[in-house]
């Protein structure tokens, strides 16, 4: 039996049209990899093509309907360009998923006014200007869900990146706030916080044997979690089992916290 068949299955999403920010690859890929096989019509956006055409053609070879929309997502515009195209491609959006970021490490010292701005852009403007796109879709249809992609980074106080764990930590008050402006519409905002997630960029850049035994001490699991540990509660979010499930945030790290 494969990974896929141990899945469940949540009728609502088939068909139903999902944009995944950031879905080239990491967590973003598998997010992408599981709502295709659920039946959903998955919209992807990213800025870096190879990883992104190459999951592509993964997913139609599987008879998936996914289309994929290069986009630096610091642009606003072409980030509601980008949208635009999923939306005529497939039709209005039900489920909107906020996955981009990026943790650059980066001491106080270094950090200039622009670098500090940057760090907001790739990692929280873009998910207020992504839900701020899709909300009339939602509303047309009745009803929708939005995921912000969060971090427990900022939860335990871990160091060495200010610019990212700011960005991050704002995400829960974005979540709930967007939850209590948009609940009389049936749209449900929560965000997710991963711990650390063994994604190709986390094992080649960060992983040490003295993060690895850190990591060994302080979850509960004693055990590496993958992104697809993550995909999984996103999905759940996303569909109708989660109908009475807002304005939360929901830790999956193993018990780090």
């Amino acid at each position: 039996m494969s990974e896929a068949d141990l899945d469940p299955t949540y009728p609502d999403l088939e068909n139903a049209v999902i944009v995944v920010t950031g879905g080239g690859s990491g967590i973003g890929a598998e997010i992408v990899r599981h709502f295709a096989r659920q039946g959903a019509r998955v919209g992807f956006l990213d800025i870096v093509d190879e990883p992104s055409k190459k999951l592509v053609s993964e997913l139609e070879e599987q008879g998936h309907s996914v289309f994929y929309a290069n986009c630096d997502l610091t642009d606003i515009s072409a980030l509601k360009a980008a949208i635009d195209k999923v939306r005529i491609h497939f039709g209005p959006i039900r489920v909107l998923v906020n996955n981009a970021a990026h943790d650059e490490r980066h001491s106080i010292e270094e950090v200039t006014p622009e670098y500090w701005d940057e760090r907001m852009a790739v990692n929280l403007k873009h998910q207020f200007f992504a839900s701020q796109a899709v909300i009339e879709d939602m509303k047309q249809l009745g009803g929708g869900s939005i995921i912000n992609m969060g971090s427990v980074s900022w939860m335990f106080g871990q160091g060495g990146m200010p610019g990212y764990t700011t960005a991050k930590a704002a995400i829960m008050g974005l979540t709930r706030s967007l939850a209590r402006d948009l609940g009389p519409f049936n749209i449900r905002v929560n965000s997710v916080a991963p711990g650390w997630i063994m994604t190709d960029r986390q094992v080649e850049k960060w992983l040490t044997p003295e993060g690895e035994n850190e990591l060994m001490t302080r979850q509960c699991l004693k055990r590496k979690l993958y992104p697809d540990e993550i995909a999984r509660p996103v999905l759940f979010l996303a569909s109708n089992a989660a109908s009475a499930c807002t304005n939360q945030t929901f830790v999956v790290d193993g018990g780090w916290l």
